[in-house]
This record gives C-alpha cells, structure tokens and sequence, in this order.
C-alpha cells in the first residue's frame, strides 16, 4: 500500500500548472483531493477527470487572498472526507519586473498571495491539525528565493518569507506535525502570462528548458507518502541545464 493512499490532500492553486499536476498524481496512487483555485471551470474539469479516472475528487473556489476561502477549503475536506491530513498551499504569482518601474500594486498582489495566502492556510488547518494529532503543511516555494537576480525582488521576498515561516513552524510543530519547502526552478507553467512584454523573452528563454510540471509534483508526492516520523523538510527541484 502506498504512503499516499487514503490520505486526504488539499491543493490550492490546482486548476493548472504543479497544482493540477500534483492532484493528478496525487488521486492515481489513491490520495482524495480536495481542489481549490480562482477558475472554478477548470476546478471541476479537473475533478471530473479525476473520477472518472476512479478515484475521489471535492473543489471549491478558493482565493487564497481571503481568509474564509481557505477556511472553507479545509472544512470542505472533512465534511467530505472527515479528516485533513495535508495542505499543499500551491499558489503563488511571479509578476518580476525591475524595482526601478515602481508597480506596487504587482508587490502587493504577490505578498497578498504568496506570503499571506500561505498564512491563511496555516490558520485553516493548524487547528484542525492539532486536534487531529497529525497534519502535513506543503509549502511550494522557488529557487528564486536561493538565488537573487534582478527583477525578481519582490517575488523572490515572498518566497523567502514562506521559507522562513515554515522553519519557524517546524520548530514549534512538536512531533505529530511535518512541514516540507518544495523550490522548483524553471517549471513549464503559464508562469509569464500575466509580465509585462518586456519581461517575457527572458523568462520564454527559460522555459525552453523548464522541467514539467509532474516533476515537481513527484517530489511533492515523495514528502508526502513518508512514514509518520519522517519530516522531509526541504527539496529542490530544477533542471540540470538551469544555473
């Protein structure tokens, strides 16, 4: 039997990308997910492929910049499912430009996400985790953070907020929590959509050697399916041609 099967997991940021590529692999060795993201119409394509796939899918809207919705994620687990036992809080923006171009509503938006949505999370399901006796917090975080480069600041600030947030969780965690980092470098996701034209020759340049999404989501697969006892606490994840 595998260390995933029967476990109920909840990802935020699922309808594409890791999200989604994580639910996949997630629900195929036997894990019921429960879904959450901002497109509400991918959410329940993906959890229709899911079952008619034979296995256990629940999706909610949830935007991780509002408190209720990752409440109502983590409820939505154990009304459906009637336990938690781990929360992949997946979402995050990268919207990387130079400091110098002032766009503070992009910093806002990426702290909003990356760093409070990270937060919200924990407020949801710390609790639950704590009466339960067990709990597994997954934090996708990004090399970004272990190697500045201009234009990346901002975004890279945030995804080491969330590393040290989740250090200093685990140190409180005691022993019936785990709490694992996952930093993927390049990945091939929808990543550049949202940049600024000027920004997208360097990061389509970087994509040309991005690794596929179900890379990331194998080590994810792998922090999880460990034996109680074991906190897997920290993976890297890039590609070999990435510097």
């Amino acid at each position: 039997m595998s260390g995933i099967e029967g476990k109920v997991i909840a990802i935020t940021g699922a309808s594409s990308g890791i999200g989604q590529a994580t639910a996949l692999l997630l629900a195929e060795r036997g894990a019921k997910v429960v879904l959450g993201a901002r497109r509400p119409e991918r959410l329940k394509a993906l959890a229709a492929r899911i079952e008619e796939a034979g296995g256990d899918a629940a999706w909610v809207r949830t935007d991780v910049t509002r408190k209720d919705d990752l409440s109502g994620l983590v409820r939505l687990a154990r009304d459906r499912f009637g336990k938690l036992d781990t929360l992949v809080s997946n979402a995050g923006v990268g919207l990387i430009s130079p400091l110098d171009d002032l766009r503070v509503e992009d910093w806002e938006e990426m702290i909003d996400v990356n760093l409070k949505g990270v937060l919200y999370g924990i407020a949801a399901a710390l609790p639950v985790f704590r009466e339960q006796g067990f709990g597994h917090f997954v934090n996708t975080v990004s090399t970004a953070g272990l190697r500045i480069v201009p234009l990346q600041s901002v975004y890279a600030g945030t995804k080491n907020a969330v590393r040290t947030i989740s250090e200093g969780l685990r140190q409180e965690a005691g022993d019936s929590l785990r709490i694992t980092v996952v930093s993927p470098g390049a990945v091939r996701t929808d990543f550049a959509e949202r940049l600024d034209p000027a920004m997208r020759p360097q990061v389509d340049k970087l994509m040309e050697i991005g690794l596929s999404p179900d890379a990331v989501a194998r080590a994810i697969a792998f922090a999880i399916e460990q034996p109680d006892g074991v906190d897997v606490g920290d993976i890297v994840v890039r590609p070999t041609a990435q510097g």
